[in-house]
């Protein structure tokens, strides 16, 4: 897994972001874009640190990849998304063929992860 920087033009990572604000607005934390083999953090929030294993989130998130397949015609319906959720936050994840996003936040409800999860889709499939 190779973490880059500028592995989306600037204009689609600022989208990404422009995207999670007016749903998760100040709690967002940090939301960051991956494919099969690299990743890039698009955004972290200015009073959090830049040290967190970013590689190793991405090689478990990659995991979205295989998801779609997997669940494929099972009586839940097709694979959306994932949300973890951890003591200090939650993170929410989506997945084209290809590609992925991840987002983390403060707090969520389950009304705005619908709402997150649906923006990132279209934006990943645009």
């Amino acid at each position: 897994m190779e973490l880059e920087t500028q592995l989306l033009p600037e204009s689609r990572a600022e989208s990404f972001v422009r995207t999670c604000r007016p749903v998760v607005g100040d709690d967002l934390r940090s939301v960051t874009y991956f494919t099969h083999d690299r990743c890039e953090q698009i955004y972290l929030r200015s009073d959090l640190e830049a040290d967190a294993d970013l590689t190793g989130f991405v090689e478990h998130e990659t995991d979205g990849f295989q998801a779609r397949t997997a669940y494929r015609g099972s009586e839940l319906g097709d694979y959306r998304y994932t949300v973890r959720t951890f003591d200090h936050g939650y993170l929410t994840r989506v997945t084209d063929d290809d590609k992925g996003v991840f987002v983390t936040t403060d707090g969520l409800t389950l009304r705005r992860s619908e709402e997150l999860a649906s923006a990132l889709g279209e934006l990943l499939r645009g």
